[in-house]
C-alpha cells in the first residue's frame, strides 16, 4: 500500500510548459530590449478546488481514500505557486490489518507551470518519514531529503521541465491532449527519475458515482533510469469538461491493482 498515492500520481504526469515571450514593438528597436514580459499560465483549477476519490486495491472494493486540493496561492520564491494537496488513507478495516496515511505537498510556479519544491510524509504503521524536494531551477538540480531518525540530503540533476509526481497531476489538466499527439517527460519521485509517456485515446464515458462522465482516457508507461517498466496497465481519464478532472486512474503494480475513482468534487 505504501505506494498507492505515488503510483497514482505518476500515471497523471504531464507536462510541455515555457515561459511567454512577447517581441518588442517595432518603434523600440532602436532601444535595448528589457526582459521579456511575464504572464501566468491559464489553468482549469482554482483555489479552493477538492477532489475525493475512492481507492480500490485487488479484492478490496474501497480500500482507502484519496483528496486533492488547491489550498491557497501565494508569493513564493520570488513568483507565485500554487500550494497543492493530496492525503490518502486506508479505510478503518483496512487499519485493522495494516495502517497507513500518505501526505503529498507540491508549490507550482504559476508562471511556468514547474514545481518550486515538494514534500511526501507517510506513516506507515510506527514508521513516520518526510522526503523533500527543493528545486534550483537555474542550476538544473534539485535537492533531495529524507527525514526519519536521521537526515540524509543528496543533491540530483534535473532536466529543465522536470514535474514532481503530484504537480503533474495538474498540469496534464492544462495540456490539448489529442490522438495521435503522444507526450514523453522526466518526473522526479523519490530521488528517482523516470520518465513517462502518455498516448491520448478516444473519448469515453466513465461511470462514477457523481455521475456517468465523458473522458479521454490516456494510455501511459513509466520507465526507470535503467529503462525498466514500472507497472502495467496504467491510464488515466481526463474529463472533457472545463476543469478537465482526473475522473478515474488504473493501475497494475507489484503491489496489487489499484483503481482511483472520482466520488465527489468542488
Amino acid at each position: 500500500m505504501k505506494t498507492t498515492l505515488v503510483a497514482a500520481a505518476l500515471v497523471a504526469i504531464a507536462a510541455s510548459v515555457h515561459p511567454v515571450s512577447i517581441k518588442p514593438p517595432a518603434q523600440a528597436a532602436t532601444h535595448a530590449a528589457g526582459p521579456p514580459a511575464r504572464s501566468e499560465r491559464a489553468v482549469p483549477f482554482h483555489v479552493g478546488e477538492s477532489l475525493t476519490y475512492d481507492v480500490s486495491w485487488s479484492s478490496f472494493v474501497t480500500a482507502g481514500t484519496a483528496v486533492t486540493t488547491v489550498k491557497e496561492k501565494q508569493t513564493s520564491g520570488g513568483s507565485v505557486a500554487y500550494h497543492l494537496v493530496a492525503d490518502g488513507q486506508t479505510t478503518a478495516l483496512l487499519q485493522a490489518l495494516y495502517t497507513l496515511h500518505y501526505t503529498m505537498e507540491t508549490w507550482l510556479d504559476g508562471f511556468t507551470l514547474l514545481p518550486q519544491r515538494a514534500t511526501a510524509s507517510s506513516e506507515e504503521g510506527r514508521r513516520r518519514r518526510v522526503r523533500t524536494t527543493i528545486f534550483d531551477r537555474p542550476a538544473r538540480r534539485a535537492r533531495y531529503e529524507i527525514h526519519t531518525s536521521t537526515v540524509v540530503k543528496t543533491d540530483v540533476v534535473i532536466e529543465p521541465d522536470e514535474q514532481d509526481a503530484l504537480s503533474a497531476i495538474y498540469v496534464l489538466r492544462t495540456l490539448p491532449l489529442k490522438p495521435g499527439a503522444a507526450v514523453t517527460m522526466p518526473v522526479t519521485d523519490d530521488g528517482a527519475i523516470y520518465r513517462v509517456r502518455f498516448e491520448p485515446g478516444a473519448v469515453e464515458r466513465v461511470r462514477t458515482p457523481i455521475g456517468e462522465m465523458r473522458a479521454r482516457t490516456i494510455a501511459t508507461s513509466i520507465t526507470d533510469a535503467n529503462g525498466r517498466a514500472v507497472g502495467r496497465h496504467l491510464a488515466i481519464w481526463i474529463a472533457e469538461n472545463d476543469q478537465r478532472w482526473p475522473v478515474k486512474l488504473e493501475a497494475e503494480l507489484p503491489a496489487g491493482s489499484f483503481t482511483l475513482t472520482l466520488r465527489e468534487a468542488h
